[in-house]
């Protein structure tokens, strides 16, 4: 598994879960590579080699090594004096009492970070079921995500749900200075109105290349921000980026001297995958012939791809929550479902692991 592969996921995923490249969007690359892989490692036959392809590059991949990366991702590292990051990862199948786990998947689930088993009421009281998932998506999220699995998710058939949740708060190294915070214009496809804009002067991460202004933002724990600024319009730049491009742009920075206006971000998103995951030939698991008996003897499929994200950036740092829910069914029960960089127009936004090149966050940001 390597970075390479997960940055080709995250552009393709990134592509078709939001394809308006004039409104906002924020989703997490990590919850959602980290409940497909766990799909993935209980799949067999087509079902696994279509994930494989998406999560890995080659159905030929395995999914253990997307589980290490994602492992060594969840452990974040600083030094003395530094304001303790904060990272918080769950991978929980919670499973009806009618349907039987294989005891080689429980092992397999506890090797990734935080996995476990959980029993839950899913065909007798399929509201207690909901609420156990949200609650526990809430307190990993620190209540951002306070209702991933909406009311409706649950249906008749519905007998388990693979669920990630993640929630990340970094302190950045270098921190804007409150009180040079103001409005300032940013022109929005929907015309130029002012926005909370923050300022730093510092030594940081900076490139100018390939047509794109990149901006590498240190944080404690081993993380950083990367703001990626288009020399034209982001609507334009945004769909010729692959995984080679994106690469050398991460790569880029050196340190510069800059003089960093950059806006204040709150985004959020909330999606249904199935339909993306369809187009990017992730088809099989939906499907009653899916083969998911790594996970159990009974006949599985997926039902739906649940997903919700946050990302909030401000002066002191940023701060992220994301749950991905795989709700599953019974198959054949129902059918399924100074340099100065002023960022003053739409930009990207990636909160990245160092270390592994894994991508907590990836945003785009057209009106902050």
């Amino acid at each position: 598994m390597t970075d390479h592969a997960h940055l080709a996921f995250t552009l393709a995923l990134h592509r078709v879960a939001a394809p308006n490249l004039r409104e906002n969007a924020c989703w997490s690359p990590y919850s959602v590579a980290s409940a497909l892989g766990l799909v993935a490692v209980g799949a067999n036959g087509l079902t696994r080699d279509e994930l494989a392809i998406l999560l890995l590059g080659d159905k030929s991949g395995d999914p253990r090594a997307l589980g290490r990366l994602l492992g060594k991702a969840s452990t974040l590292r600083w030094g003395t004096g530094d304001e303790e990051p904060v990272i918080a990862v769950a991978n929980t199948l919670w499973a009806d009492e009618s349907i039987h786990i294989r005891g080689s998947y429980v092992d397999e689930l506890e090797e990734w970070p935080n996995g476990s088993v959980r029993a839950a009421p899913f065909r007798k009281e399929p509201e207690e079921a909901r609420e156990l998932i949200n609650r526990e998506v809430a307190e990993i999220t620190r209540d951002l995500i306070p209702e991933l699995v909406p009311d409706g998710a649950i249906r008749k058939d519905t007998v388990a749900s693979l669920v990630n949740a993640l929630y990340l708060k970094c302190a950045w190294r270098n921190r804007f200075t409150e009180g040079l915070t103001q409005p300032r214009p940013f022109h929005s496809p929907g015309g130029t109105f002012e926005v909370p804009t923050m300022e730093l002067s510092e030594t940081i991460g900076y490139a100018a290349t390939a047509g794109w202004q990149v901006v590498s933002l240190p944080a404690v724990g081993g993380v950083r921000a990367v703001v990626l600024l288009p020399d034209a319009d982001l609507a334009t730049a945004e769909p010729d980026l692959d995984a080679d491009a994106l690469a050398h742009l991460l790569g880029a920075p050196h340190s510069t001297q800059v003089r960093l206006r950059l806006p204040k971000v709150d985004v959020s998103m909330q999606a249904e995958l199935s339909p993306a995951l369809n187009r990017l030939g992730v088809r099989t698991m939906f499907r009653d012939d899916a083969d998911l008996r790594g996970i159990s003897p009974d006949q599985l499929a997926v039902q739906a791809v649940l997903h919700e994200s946050v990302l909030k950036v401000d002066e002191q740092g940023f701060e992220g929550a994301a749950a991905t829910a795989v709700m599953m069914r019974l198959a054949g029960f129902m059918p399924s479902e100074p340099v100065t960089v002023d960022v003053d127009r739409p930009f990207l936004l990636l909160v990245q692991h160092n270390d592994t090149g894994v991508i907590y966050f990836a945003a785009r940001v057209v009106a902050p």
